[in-house]
């Protein structure tokens, strides 16, 4: 019996030991902590924080490291993996501080150099980026990170053929290397050779076959390459490795988005916004599900809560309101609602005397509410700046609507008599019914063309580029459907509409940097007219980009006009100040209807035979100006209706603003 219960003993003692060494096994595999760790606290929270580290967990490695230096404040290695933590995060300046901190501890470890690298290009600190990183190569010239920070450095200047040079040459001396493969890929890519970007990242699937960040970025070269179904099937691979990887399930909506499976691009919406509340690009995207879904009310409800979030979102916020445009009633009190948001914002930047910004806040809140009381401000400010004549217009309106007050009356009855001597009381005209727009273009974005933030980036940048052609006098934006499937189809539907030019939106952009691209062709021939860039940073970056797109477009037009009215020597044109007509511009006269547009570029043909004169102006009012002709030739053969066009050196000549592509430096950037 004794015997029994010993073995028992015994049985139990082992198994007790078992189950203790299995405990410890398990903590160690999740928390792998070495031997020295086990007698330095420090130390453990440092294997701790490389242990979440290493599962994206950059909270906790925070955590861990900050835990870490509390207790040894010289931890090379634990500063500079808080600051690797830190530029993961985005937070860059606090990168900084602690990788500076950092190498003044480990001087000569080029790993922390390289770091200082990256986070001095995310700043955009560009000379001291590269000032290190060939202080770097001439100790290491083979030195791996700084051969890859230098290629970012050289995509960060805008320079990609050079940073292409540059990965080949890493990849020849280390040609299994998953990033620098990738970097070359994506590279590739973005000079439009699409092809070869497949070949690199296939090569790394196939060295690479278990890591779903290869999948990942291989299903965004596909998606670049319109080979939607295998990025799917990518994107699907890296979610099979990890299942918790935001970007991938962002990346996944964006995929079914694209392929028209909406319902399914919203499941991984839900999920992203599980994960991540305040990631403002499930929000939108899941929105644009429900619009093409047709529940345009369920969307706006989406966005509603969404601007809570953050309502400084451009993207959400145009979606919102255009959605509430075309789907609702002048009288629904939500447009009035949303419409004061930017009547404030208004108020703001006209106190600040930021006037351009101004008036585009008081015309998008007019667009939405066209009978705010507000009006009236955005009348003051025409008045202010010098436009009397519209301000007279503007306060009118408010007097049909019924608003008006008893200084009202008095404004327009002072101002009515003091225009009484304006040019158009003496030549007897209505500017507003004389005004006329002389060019029609088409303003389109791709359907496939999607940036890797927000889906349909470029039909929200177009509808805001065509909303603000609606203020250009020289410019009718043509009331098509922004969202074309193709060039081709854009083209159709520029041609068959009689469109002058048309013009295909795209956008690339990572979390704080925009850039627009507006590539301009003619309507009849779908040749090359012009290509305009805008790259903005910030807040307010879509407004001010695809504003700087219309003002280039807008000054490569030639400034046409037509001759109305004819006295003698003297005649009237329908263009003035608004069009920046200035006392001493000589215009030609051409012969109506004679005048053509350029098969290719931007220009206005006509013969030395239809050019009938010369028109030197005078004097100029706000929306017409008169002039004294000169005949061409020894007979008068100026009419009545013939064209004026101003002919200058640089008209044709477009000021072009090139950047670095913000999703590569993103892309790249990531890229760890």
């Amino acid at each position: 019996m004794m015997s029994q219960i010993n073995t028992a003993a015994r049985r139990f003692n082992v198994n007790k030991i078992l189950l203790y060494f299995l405990s410890l096994a398990f903590i160690l595999l999740i928390f792998p902590v070495s031997l020295d760790a086990q007698q330095n606290p420090a130390a453990m929270h440092y294997e701790r924080g490389k242990f979440f580290m290493s599962d994206e967990n950059w909270y906790s490695a925070v955590e861990s490291f900050l835990e870490c230096l509390r207790i040894n404040p010289a931890h090379a290695e634990g500063t500079a993996s808080l600051a690797e933590c830190y530029y993961e995060l985005g937070e860059y300046d606090q990168a900084l501080s602690w990788v500076r901190k950092a190498r003044t501890l480990a001087r000569t470890n080029m790993t922390i150099a390289n770091l200082e690298v990256f986070t001095l290009i995310a700043l955009g600190n560009l000379d001291a980026a590269s000032s290190l990183v060939y202080e770097i190569l001439a100790r290491e010239p083979y030195n791996k990170e700084a051969l890859f920070a230098a290629g970012e450095l050289d995509i960060a200047r805008n320079r990609p053929s050079e940073a292409l040079l540059r990965y080949r040459e890493a990849v020849r001396r280390h040609p299994d290397d998953r990033r620098l493969l990738i970097s070359l890929a994506l590279v590739t890519l973005s000079l439009g050779d699409g092809a070869a970007a497949q070949n690199y990242i296939n090569s790394a699937l196939t060295q690479h076959s278990e890591d779903y960040r290869v999948y990942y970025y291989a299903a965004y070269i596909y998606a670049q390459n319109d080979r939607i179904h295998d990025a799917i099937r990518c994107a699907d691979r890296s979610l099979y490795y990890r299942p918790s990887h935001v970007p991938t399930q962002s990346l996944m909506a964006t995929l079914h988005y694209r392929n028209m499976q909406y319902e399914e691009s919203a499941r991984f919406c839900d999920m992203v916004i599980a994960a991540e509340r305040e990631n403002m690009s499930a929000w939108y995207l899941k929105s644009l599900c429900f619009i093409r879904m047709g529940r345009q009310s369920d969307s706006i409800s989406l966005l509603s809560n969404a601007i809570t979030i953050n309502e400084d979102d451009e993207f959400i916020r145009a979606i919102l309101e255009e959605t509430l445009i075309s789907s609702t009633n002048l009288e629904d009190p939500r447009r009035a609602r949303w419409a004061s948001w930017h009547f404030d914002r208004a108020r703001r930047y006209k106190a600040n005397n930021m006037i351009d910004q101004a008036f585009f806040e008081y015309r998008r809140g007019l667009r939405l509410n066209p009978f705010a009381a507000d009006r009236r401000e955005y009348a003051e400010l025409l008045r202010i700046q010098g436009y009397p004549a519209r301000y007279l217009e503007e306060l009118k309106f408010l007097q049909d609507q019924g608003m008006a007050d008893r200084s009202m009356n008095d404004a327009v009855e002072a101002y009515t008599s003091l225009l009484s001597n304006a040019l158009f009381r003496r030549w007897q005209v209505n500017p507003v019914d004389l005004a006329e727009r002389h060019y029609k273009i088409a303003i389109f974005s791709a359907a496939g063309q999607s940036s890797f933030y927000h889906a349909d980036a470029g039909t929200v940048a177009a509808s805001l580029i065509k909303e603000l052609l609606v203020h250009n006098r020289n410019i009718t934006p043509m009331n098509l459907e922004t969202r074309q499937q193709s060039f081709s189809s854009a083209f159709r539907q520029a041609r068959e509409s009689g469109a002058d030019y048309f013009m295909l939106v795209s956008v690339t952009e990572n979390e704080r940097d925009l850039s627009v691209k507006g590539e301009l062709f003619t309507g009849r021939t779908g040749t090359s007219a012009g290509t305009y860039y805008a790259y903005r940073t910030g807040t307010d970056r879509l407004r001010s980009a695809s504003k700087g797109i219309t003002d280039q477009l807008s000054n490569s037009m030639p400034l046409r006009g037509r001759l109305l009215i004819r006295r003698q020597g003297l005649a009237l044109i329908n263009k003035g100040k608004v069009d920046n007509v200035q006392t001493g511009m000589v215009y030609d006269v051409v012969k109506k209807g004679r005048v053509q547009i350029a098969n290719e570029g931007i220009a206005l043909l006509y013969s030395d035979d239809e050019l009938v004169g010369k028109l030197t102006i005078s004097d100029v009012d706000e929306e017409i100006a008169i002039g004294s002709l000169e005949r061409n030739g020894f007979f008068d053969r100026i009419e009545q209706g013939d064209e004026v066009i101003l002919k200058t050196e640089n008209t044709l000549k477009a000021i072009n603003e090139s950047s670095a592509n913000p999703e590569l430096r993103a892309l790249l950037r990531t890229l760890r």
